[in-house]
């Protein structure tokens, strides 16, 4: 499956931004989706998950409670909304697609959040 994310930007601590990454040529709802992140000089980091249906999500603990991970099957595209955004949550932010319970082998070009302080 192929994915583009989209919805990054620059945002003011304490702002909400919410991403987007819309899914094409595949059964999107045969994928469970997350997205993760990637600052300079450190390692890509899981941020979030949710299942096929939309009736399981599962969140990095630095993100519970102020991200919110959602999907629409009808159009085929995950969302991640964010709010009380830190400058810490500044990374390129990438989707990915797992298929049937495999590892993440899809992901999206990535885009770029920056939170100022």
């Amino acid at each position: 499956v192929q994915l583009q994310a989209s919805g990054g930007g620059l945002v003011q601590a304490g702002g909400s931004l919410r991403l987007s990454c819309a899914a094409s040529g595949g059964t999107f709802n045969n994928y469970r989706m997350g997205w993760f992140r990637q600052s300079p000089g450190k390692e890509r980091e899981f941020v979030a998950f949710i299942n096929w249906s939309g009736g399981g999500t599962f969140y990095a603990g630095s993100v519970k409670g102020r991200f919110t991970i959602s999907r629409d099957n009808a159009k085929n595209t995950v969302y991640l909304q964010m709010n009380s955004l830190k400058p810490e949550d500044t990374a390129v932010y990438y989707c990915a697609a797992a298929y049937l319970g495999r590892n993440y082998e899809d992901w999206g070009q990535g885009t770029q959040v920056t939170v100022s302080s």
